[in-house]
């Protein structure tokens, strides 16, 4: 290959990186849910013709991304690409399919340049509700968690399958979002096709394969090159998370070998009878993206660099769970993974990898409505309002760093955003009280943990509401690494004192108010020898108070 060829193919790889940008931008800007629109809780990606992933946008979550990753290859074996055609869609919110549970619809359309089928882009979103028990755990198996689309055709040559659709809006709680939701994703994918149209007529190129070629194995190469430079072998690690009724052990050997880096969970527990299990392409997900992480993040993420971590799992487990578990909360247990295999890559890999943090996302999924919460309009002696379902993101503290202290209120892995309380209180009858820094709760260490936070949340017109609790780190705190600290342990309550549960629906009585106290990071390195400037600042800004500065020592 000509130096020139070479400079040529990377800047169209750079080009096809802002196509899949511009792509999860539309989705961004036309999605209805706060879960796209707020957070960014989306992916998507463009794929060669054999569901090879080409480029990912950088808008998006780990767990949406390399699923999705996995997931276009379901889709070529139901619709092959000679049967496609322009202006098709195909949809499914499958969870051992897509990215793991029935609330991500995953949407996967053709691209055509001049006639010519030349790739496929597919989008993902968590959108509002999906019918069912609701976005909680209690669920015993899928059947009880909403409604699950297979594979199907969405809209064929531009018509939409108007049954379908009327299928979906009969079966969630909120139709408006759900799908406004659907056609953001479409338009998404569309967006896509025609930015990659015009930059292969810019470039005069007819098709990807050359271009694919190099991205694949270009990456593959740098993964290979990096992952042979580390110290070879098999090293171990193991968390302990509360689990729904009884802890949950996550087990992994991670094993470096010459150009591929594989981590087996064998020994972890066995599936639960409760929707927090994990399908195994979100955990093949999460898995590689902790991985990338420490070897190679600098490397664009694509089926070249992917292939390199190889995941397994004994069917059955906790993180393998078989059709039909119920797995609406598997992202409880897949935030975890990358916590677990950092505790074995630290051995190998000292002074790489942060202690652990929150991991789980503290999200507040609030709802009302008859039967939830109450009789509904007009039925009782309690206030009532219209029902409502809302998922407003929050997170507790990330772990500290080898030479920094934790971001607060931050999530990792996940990645996703904080939403502002004034969007929340404008789209559900909601007061958010208190939204603060929670002082104390990162655990001390040279580089302290990054600290959680504190929610006060009551029904705006004094009626009970609902939330969908799916909380870790309510029993079994982050860990300190190298002589730092425990972060603090998350708490759920009633203003008055009353301790709720940390998974699972329940509801906030009429007049009362919700508490969530976040959890926080672990610390690293040992209190003592943090620098007295830095406890100082931490004392002054009320991050720490003068009790808590007792663990720094000194």
């Amino acid at each position: 290959m000509t130096a020139l060829t070479e400079i040529r193919l990377q800047v169209m790889w750079n080009r096809l990186l802002s196509v899949v940008e511009e792509q999860a931008r539309a989705l961004v800007r036309t999605a209805f849910s706060t879960s796209a629109r707020e957070a960014g809780d989306i992916s998507a990606g463009v794929f060669d013709l054999q569901g090879q992933m080409l480029a990912q946008a950088v808008t998006g979550t780990p767990g949406h991304v390399n699923s999705m990753a996995r997931s276009v290859v379901h889709f070529l074996r139901e619709f092959p690409p000679e049967t496609m055609k322009p202006g098709d869609h195909f949809i499914t919110n499958d969870p051992w399919k897509g990215t793991g549970h029935l609330y991500d619809i995953v949407i996967t359309s053709p691209a055509f340049h001049k006639g010519k089928l030349v790739a496929l882009f597919s989008c993902t979103t968590h959108v509002v509700d999906i019918g069912g028990l609701g976005q909680s755990p209690d669920g015993r198996q899928v059947f009880h968690e909403g409604l699950f689309i297979p594979l199907l055709p969405l809209v064929r040559e531009g018509v939409f399958d108007e049954s379908l659709m009327r299928v979906v809006r009969a079966n969630v709680r909120e139709p408006v979002q759900v799908e406004g939701d659907i056609h953001a994703l479409v338009a998404c994918n569309q967006v896509g096709e025609a930015r990659l149209s015009a930059m292969m007529a810019e470039h005069g190129i007819a098709d990807l394969d050359e271009l694919g070629e190099h991205i694949i194995s270009r990456s593959a190469a740098g993964m290979a090159k990096t992952i042979r430079a580390l110290p070879q072998g098999t090293w171990h690690g193991e968390m302990r998370i509360d689990g729904y009724d009884s802890p949950i052990d996550l087990k992994a050997a991670v094993t470096i070998a010459g150009d591929h880096v594989a981590v087996d969970f064998a020994g972890s527990s066995p599936a639960s009878i409760y929707g927090i299990n994990c399908p195994i392409c979100y955990t093949e997900a999460y898995t590689a993206f902790g991985v990338k992480c420490v070897v190679a993040p600098t490397i664009p993420n694509n089926a070249g660099t992917l292939d390199a971590v190889r995941v397994t799992a004994p069917e059955g487990s906790i993180v393998n769970a078989p059709w039909p578990a119920a797995v609406n909360a598997r992202s409880t247990i897949g935030h975890m993974l990358p916590d677990v295999v950092y505790g074995a890559l630290h051995q190998c890999l000292p002074g790489r990898v942060p202690a652990e943090g929150t991991s789980n996302l503290w999200n507040l999924k609030l709802g009302a409505g008859h039967g939830m919460t109450g009789m509904g309009a007009g039925g009782g002696n309690a206030p009532v309002s219209a029902p409502f379902m809302v998922t407003t993101f929050h997170s507790g503290g990330a772990g500290a760093r080898p030479r920094q202290d934790g971001l607060s209120a931050t999530p990792f892995p996940s990645g996703v955003r904080n939403v502002p309380v004034e969007i929340t209180e404008t789209i559900a009858p909601v007061v958010i009280w208190t939204k603060e820094y929670r002082p104390d709760s990162g655990g001390p260490g040279q580089f302290r943990g990054g600290l959680g936070q504190v929610m006060e949340v009551e029904h705006r017109h004094g009626a009970p509401f609902g939330i969908f609790a799916t909380f870790e780190r309510v029993h079994y705190p982050a860990r300190g690494r190298e002589g730092g600290a425990a972060g603090a342990k998350g708490r759920l309550s009633l203003a008055n004192g009353t301790e709720m549960k940390g998974k699972g629906f329940q509801v906030i009585p009429a007049g009362e108010r919700l508490v969530v106290e976040m959890p926080g990071g672990g610390g690293y390195g040992d209190p003592a020898k943090r620098d007295r400037a830095a406890l100082a600042r931490d004392l002054a800004r009320g991050l720490v108070t003068p009790e808590g500065a007792k663990e720094y020592g000194g």
